[in-house]
């Protein structure tokens, strides 16, 4: 289940299911259940509890909430946007079986109430809350009760993760068949609190159907194409990764990214450094080899031995021509390919020149590793990228218009390839913010695109293996102890 559902999917399938004979009240029953079961999970006695109905499907679903938690013995208060006279299909039906009163939404307040039940507004709202809803809105965020919401948070996007005008903040959330996009992107994921996904009966068969392109990023979806040693491997089988260092005074990033490569399973690991900075990075260095690679012409002599299989460039590496050149040059040499940082502040408002290199490159895979900044920088007013609604849409325009795959990072970094396919990562712990860590995530993918790992797959899991060991080391966190926890990720991914 690690597909995600845009608004316009899950509606599809619901649709689909209707369609094949299961009519849409038994839906809403279900996803009622569904919330009505949630709510009572450790419910202790009696409580006062408030259900927040809007004029929609959402409302509906609220109704059936109500009737379940009222017939479980609770104090149950409807709350409705609308009179229940005003709703069609469904919903009006599901508002038929409620036999208490329905009191107006306007004007709600908090007091006394136990358990909030948010069922006003879905995923798919299309509109900013503005007054005097949003007072209802604050309310909710204001009180001490338990809040649990009805498919999204209302006033959270589905789709995109944001929020129009305001949004309630709830502790639990209940979603049917997969999650959105929005349960994952920020600032949604902050409103959803903890998500359920409940089964109403939308077939896995119903949802394979619409060749949904999103998921999140999780083992299930790479899994099966982790490099793995055999017992007849040697060192020269699992790839050679070449890390190009910056000047004397700027080698500590490359080591960061060649130490990730190594820990990441590439055979053998070599930076790639300046004449001048050759003595400080052996210095530092023990199992990884050094070169004396003075720029893009020395480094097409190295790439002349063809057991170099993938290159991280950008790390520290310098920002102009000569960059720009190393760059062109590893495309050239058809290796597998992972730009970051100063190579790609190398490409500013030059998306012409990155897409040759992209296209020189192949067969072998580029992956691009921007943080926000260097994103903009990057792709600014490039085709489609900066009309899209989303973190997500952003970083799928970047790869359709670079021909790359995009790790376009941050808490809830999105990994999208050129082909559509999308994953977007929620494993990344807050102490992921410190220097040097981006560094330690293009060793790891170019570790992974060393042992020839395909490339979307490689990135996944990159982002999701950083984040993984960046969870296992916990607070305190600095870049350096990122690669030393990779083993231990390894362990619960190949056990």
């Amino acid at each position: 289940m690690l597909e995600l559902m845009t608004c316009a999917e899950m509606a599809a399938a619901d649709g689909r299911t209707i369609a094949g004979g299961t009519p849409g009240i038994v839906l809403m029953e279900r996803a009622g259940q569904a919330v009505a079961e949630r709510v009572l999970a450790g419910v202790a006695g009696p409580q006062r509890i408030a259900v927040l109905c809007g004029p929609g499907n959402n409302g509906g679903d609220g109704f059936v909430v109500a009737r379940l938690l009222a017939a479980a013995g609770h104090d149950v208060a409807v709350h409705a946007l609308v009179p229940p006279d005003r709703l069609t299909g469904d919903a009006a039906e599901a508002a038929r079986g409620w036999q208490g009163e329905v009191l107006p939404l306007a004007g709600w307040r908090a007091d006394g109430v136990d358990i909030i039940v948010d069922a006003i507004f879905g995923a798919g709202l299309a509109r900013d809350i503005a007054a005097p809803l949003d007072a209802v809105i604050a309310a909710v965020n204001a009180a001490s009760a338990q809040v649990v919401a009805v498919d999204v948070p209302s006033g959270i996007d589905g789709d995109t993760g944001t929020v129009r005008g305001c949004a309630v903040r709830a502790d639990e959330t209940v979603t049917f068949a997969r999650r959105k996009p929005g349960h994952l992107l920020l600032p949604g994921r902050e409103h959803c609190g903890r998500v359920h996904v409940a089964d109403i009966g939308i077939a896995d068969a119903t949802v394979a159907a619409l060749d949904v392109r999103t998921a999140a990023n999780a083992p299930g979806l790479w899994r099966d194409k982790l490099p793995r040693p055999d017992a007849a491997g040697h060192k020269y089988k699992r790839g050679h990764l070449v890390v190009a260092s910056g000047g004397p005074a700027r080698t500590g990033a490359a080591r960061l990214a060649a130490r990730a490569g190594l820990r990441a399973g590439a055979g053998l690991v070599t930076v790639a450094s300046p004449p001048a900075a050759v003595a400080i990075n052996a210095g530092h260095l023990t199992a990884i080899m050094v070169r004396a690679v003075d720029g893009a012409e020395q480094l097409a002599d190295l790439l002349t031995d063809a057991r170099f299989s993938a290159l991280v460039l950008g790390p520290a590496l310098g920002i102009g021509e000569e960059t720009r050149r190393m760059v062109e040059v590893a495309a050239a040499a058809r290796r597998h390919l992972v730009l970051d940082a100063d190579a790609l502040t190398s490409f500013s408002n030059n998306l012409a020149g990155l897409w040759q290199v992209v296209t020189s490159a192949a067969p072998a895979g580029v992956v691009l590793t921007p943080h926000e900044g260097e994103f903009a920088r990057l792709f600014g007013e490039a085709g489609g990228v900066a009309q899209a609604r989303s973190k997500l849409e952003r970083a799928r325009a970047a790869a359709a218009a670079s021909g790359a795959v995009v790790v376009l990072k941050g808490p809830d970094s999105v990994i999208a390839a050129p082909d559509g396919r999308a994953a977007i990562n929620e494993n990344a712990p807050p102490w992921l913010a410190t220097a040097g860590t981006g560094d330690v995530l293009a060793g790891i993918i170019g570790g992974l695109m060393a042992q020839e790992m395909p490339t979307f797959v490689a990135a996944c899991a990159g982002v999701w293996m950083h984040g993984a060991a960046a969870a296992a080391f916990g607070p305190g966190l600095i870049a350096e102890d990122l690669p030393e926890m990779l083993p231990q990720v390894w362990r619960t991914l190949l056990d």
